[in-house]
């Protein structure tokens, strides 16, 4: 169980979150663009400090203000995709995922991962030869190789044409059943959430508006502007 319970305040509104949200599947956070979906991502991976509150997942504290406990984000076990794939331009495909690797790690997840993903005859490339679904899919990869107990996406289709977010999707609808990790899926894309969420969490203005179970939510009036 991912438990939140915090708050920020920020240029453009006040930032509030009070939510224990399931570990297991995918769970979509859905808003349009401002309403704080990346300051909530930002929190749980510790790019960013609350205000006050306290982040929990599975029991272990990761930020607890009134303790003053803060775990450093390369210590939550958290993986995180971005907007941007970042991979390293200067490494090959074979080395960017390797990267991630943290000690020793089974062949076998390597290469199912590789396999998983399809992304087998890009090993020897450099990231500038890639298209950007291939790019998204190596990021992937190498935040999975980090042997992550939580995988955060912040919107890693936006930058995608119509056919490659098709793609995408059914990579990561796989890869949360076939890994078992749960998944924190932010996007303003409705269809996206349709395709592969489990439970929705809707963030307007910084505020959680709503939160269940995907078929629920998606009947909520709120969403006739999406659909």
């Amino acid at each position: 169980m991912l438990t939140i319970d915090i708050t920020k305040k920020l240029s453009s509104f006040y930032f509030k979150f009070n939510q224990s949200i399931e570990c297991q599947g995918i769970t979509a956070i859905l808003g349009v663009s401002g309403s704080g979906k990346s300051t909530l991502i930002n929190l749980i991976n510790g790019l960013i400090r609350p205000d006050s509150g306290k982040i929990l997942i599975n029991g272990t504290t990761l930020i607890d203000c009134e303790k003053n406990i803060f775990i450093p984000p390369e210590q939550r076990h958290i993986g995180t995709v971005f907007q941007d794939a970042l991979l390293f331009p200067h490494y090959k495909v074979v080395n960017n995922l390797l990267y991630g690797c943290h000690g020793s790690i089974q062949r076998n997840r390597l290469t199912d991962i590789i396999d998983l993903l399809n992304i087998g005859h890009l090993l020897n490339r450099y990231p500038t030869k890639l298209s950007g679904g291939e790019r998204q899919r190596v990021a992937i990869g190498r935040a999975l190789l980090t042997n992550p107990r939580l995988l955060l996406m912040d919107e890693p289709l936006s930058a995608l044409d119509m056919p490659r977010k098709k793609e995408l999707l059914a990579y990561i609808k796989n890869l949360a059943k076939e890994f078992s990790i749960p998944v924190i899926y932010v996007t303003h894309n409705i269809n996206e959430v349709k395709q592969i969420a489990d439970r929705v969490a809707i963030l307007e203005q910084g505020q959680l508006y709503a939160y269940g179970d995907r078929d629920e939510i998606l009947q909520n009036s709120y969403l006739q502007e999406w659909l």
